[in-house]
């Protein structure tokens, strides 16, 4: 019987909301801020970008396409302190990959389709920018959730996915359902086969990538179950899987989780 990697020592601090502060800008902003319009209904999207030092235009760099949180914006990931986005950044720039930080819709996204149409414009237009090797998408909380929707949706555009305290089924999950009403078009009941579509819980053939995921036995703002579950069905299913669960956790990943499940998906992805 194979065994469920779990990491079950330590723990990490209990994040009191769900909501994941931007971040204020430095003196030195290290990104670019860039936009398009949306094809989906001619707005205006946003994503701020860090290119590795010294950038080669003509070389390959693999792709950090990150997810903020639920009440944050594309500034998440590149300004914050958290431990999730600095480590996220620290990776990114030792491994001289390109790290992009999208608003991907809204403040409140969920990764709904318009959400899930702007990143496939914004894939494209990456692609169309910069030599992209592999892509590894990442994010924490609804950043988390909607990096496993997102792959779920679109397993081969994702090489690696990296997932910090997300929920793997809408269906289920039963937080800021205003907010995932208004972002999916409708509620549970009106719309369930939209519900299910987003989560990552009920395809687990498609995620066939190398995954790390964390969660905290104590995240009452996401609960940890779904990504447990899906964790153990995965792990019957393909060799790379990775959860790092802690029991005493809230809704938080350390600096050291973080990097243990980047670098695990990084190691697997050629």
């Amino acid at each position: 019987m194979r065994r469920l990697r779990r990491a079950m020592i330590g723990c990490v601090l209990a994040c009191p909301a769900l909501t994941w502060p931007a971040g204020s800008a430095s003196a030195a902003e290290p990104a670019q801020d860039a936009e398009f319009v949306a094809d989906d209904d001619g707005s205006i999207q946003h994503y701020a970008v860090i290119l590795p030092d010294r950038f080669d235009p003509a070389a390959a760099h693999d792709l950090l396409l990150v997810l903020h949180g639920h009440g944050s914006d594309r500034w998440q990931y590149i300004r914050s302190e958290r431990d999730e986005c600095r480590v996220a950044r620290d990776v990114a720039a030792a491994r001289r990959m390109i790290l992009v930080a999208p608003d991907y819709r809204a403040k409140t996204s969920w990764m709904g389709p318009k959400a899930e149409a702007d990143v496939l414009q914004m894939l494209d237009k990456l692609k169309a920018d910069y030599r992209i090797g592999k892509t590894v998408l990442c994010g924490g909380s609804m950043g988390g959730a909607s990096a496993l929707t997102f792959a779920a949706i679109h397993p081969r555009l994702v090489d690696g996915l990296v997932a910090m305290n997300g929920t793997a089924n809408h269906l289920e999950y039963e937080n800021f359902q205003e907010a995932i009403r208004q972002s999916f078009g409708g509620g549970k009941a009106e719309i369930p086969l939209q519900y299910k579509r987003r989560s990552a819980e009920y395809w687990p053939e498609r995620l066939t990538m190398p995954i790390a995921l964390t969660s905290g036995g104590k995240d009452h703002s996401v609960p940890p179950d779904s990504v447990i579950r899906l964790a153990a069905v995965l792990n019957k299913l393909q060799p790379n899987v990775l959860l790092i669960h802690r029991p005493e956790g809230g809704h938080a990943t350390s600096y050291e989780d973080g990097k243990a499940a980047l670098e695990f998906v990084l190691a697997r992805i050629r």
